[in-house]
């Protein structure tokens, strides 16, 4: 098994392999960093292209005297968010919370976990 390579500073940045359907491959991003930036028929080979784009970008920016964005691994996150919506949105996830016998942040949680 080869060993994981990414420089560490590139390792706590976010990054994104997925298959495009309209690509017909994977492609690889680092969203804050960059978006849709490689892409090939083999996930673990575009992964490993992408953790090399992450490190290149970085030392750009950082060369550039660019400040760099926070790595997600780094942030903190305190498990609530305010979220805005209609109140007749909000009125019928209430209904929908009750009739299933939950508060309105489980049943939200939960719709939300099973996508």
């Amino acid at each position: 098994m080869k060993k994981n390579t990414t420089p560490p500073r590139a390792a706590g940045y976010l990054k994104i392999v997925e298959w495009s359907a309209e690509d017909n491959c994977f492609v690889g991003s680092a969203p804050p960093l960059i978006g849709p930036c490689c892409h090939g028929s083999d996930e673990a080979r575009v992964y490993a292209e992408l953790c090399q784009i992450v490190a290149e970008w970085l030392e750009t920016l950082e060369k550039d005297g660019q400040p760099l964005p926070e790595p997600l691994a780094a942030k903190r996150f305190s498990g609530k968010f305010v979220l805005r919506m209609e109140p007749s949105l909000h009125r019928r996830l209430a209904a929908k919370a009750l009739a299933a016998g939950e508060s309105l942040n489980g049943y939200c949680t939960r719709t939300l976990v099973k996508g």
